[in-house]
């Protein structure tokens, strides 16, 4: 395969992917030097590399919220969409659904059109230059509470941008009860967007389900905390609720003590339905084909295992039908 390893040439969707944290290290010093004066992100690259080394889950939502910090401009956020769809392509991944948060830069002064039409913009940009579909989940920042949520949901409805798909819920578990937002996610749901909420990453099994029962919940961000309740594992296998695993994030949150202590051997083996994403690469020092090759070595799979989870991942996407067989129709041509 002229010195290409079978992940790196495998065609795959990514379902788990936040905007921002797929700064790259080059884009983050760009724009750390632009605003340079006014930020406390470092623009040296071994620095922020540094910088990045987070000591918990809190440690990291404050770093993440001085890159956001960085995005003052549409212009801002169009190059970043376009760099993040460049950094997708050229891992093969052909339908990624990115997690946007506009409340973030709504609240920071871009006007929530001017967002939306810079996305789009970019979006179409990606989809002409690169060998990708793209489309959007937009979530809401835990930490920022209701009034978050109601923003969110109203450029969402109102805005319609084409790409969006999904409505999620991101930023810290502890403190931010799922149930609050239930009525968010009715409306959501109503309009015909997916349910997409983080649940179970830094907290137990509870706000799985509160997600399931409360926001119908349709795949879970991470939700790893699923492996300590056989009765949740059963509910997700049966109900086909998928969970979206991100193995090298929940280390580098502190949210599993190690690689090898990862829960995804046990959720697998209880038949819950995965797929496996890279959540915020450049900050976890990760890609999404280092996520398969963690994934290969946690679950023992050889090359045509690797390629069912490549498969999960498009049949769990929210892509046009069309799209999803084509993908399909590539990984059983190149897996043979």
């Amino acid at each position: 395969m002229g010195g290409v390893t079978f992940v790196e040439g495998l065609p795959k969707a990514e379902l788990h992917v936040h905007h921002v944290g797929s700064a790259s290290i080059e884009a983050v010093s760009t724009l750390a030097a632009r605003h340079e004066g006014s930020t406390s992100v470092p623009s040296d690259p071994a620095e922020l590399a540094r910088y990045f080394e987070f000591t918990d889950f809190g440690h990291f939502i404050e770093v993440y919220l001085s890159v956001v910090d960085l995005l003052r401009t549409p212009e801002d956020i169009w190059t970043l969409t376009h760099e993040v769809a460049r950094d997708l392509a050229a891992q093969n991944v052909r339908y990624a659904e990115l997690t946007m948060t506009p409340y973030t830069s709504i609240v920071r002064g871009i006007a929530a059109e001017a967002y939306c039409e810079a996305i789009e913009d970019a979006r179409r940009t990606a989809e002409s230059d690169f060998d990708l579909t793209l489309r959007w989940c937009f979530d809401i920042p835990g930490e920022s509470g209701v009034p978050s949520a109601d923003v969110t949901l109203d450029t969402a409805l109102r805005l319609k941008p084409d790409g969006l798909v999904s409505f999620g819920l991101g930023g810290p578990e502890v403190g931010v009860p799922r149930p609050q937002f239930a009525p968010h996610f009715e409306q959501a749901r109503a309009a015909g967007l997916h349910s997409v909420p983080h649940a179970g990453e830094s907290t137990g099994p509870e706000s799985i389900w509160d997600s399931v029962r409360h926001l119908g919940a349709e795949r879970i961000g991470h939700g790893i905390a699923a492996a300590q309740d056989p009765e949740l594992m059963a509910h997700l296998a049966s109900e086909g609720i998928v969970l979206e695993v991100c193995p090298t994030s929940n280390v580098r949150t502190r949210s599993v003590p190690s690689l090898a202590e990862h829960p995804l051997p046990t959720l697998v083996a209880a038949g819950v339905p995965v797929t496996i994403n890279s959540d915020d690469p450049p900050m976890f020092d990760t890609t999404l084909n280092a996520e398969y090759e963690v994934a290969r070595e946690l679950l023992g799979l050889d090359d045509a295992g690797v390629a069912d989870l490549a498969r999960a991942s498009v049949r769990a996407s929210f892509a046009p039908v069309d799209v999803k067989s084509a993908i399909l129709a590539e990984i059983d041509a190149y897996a043979g």
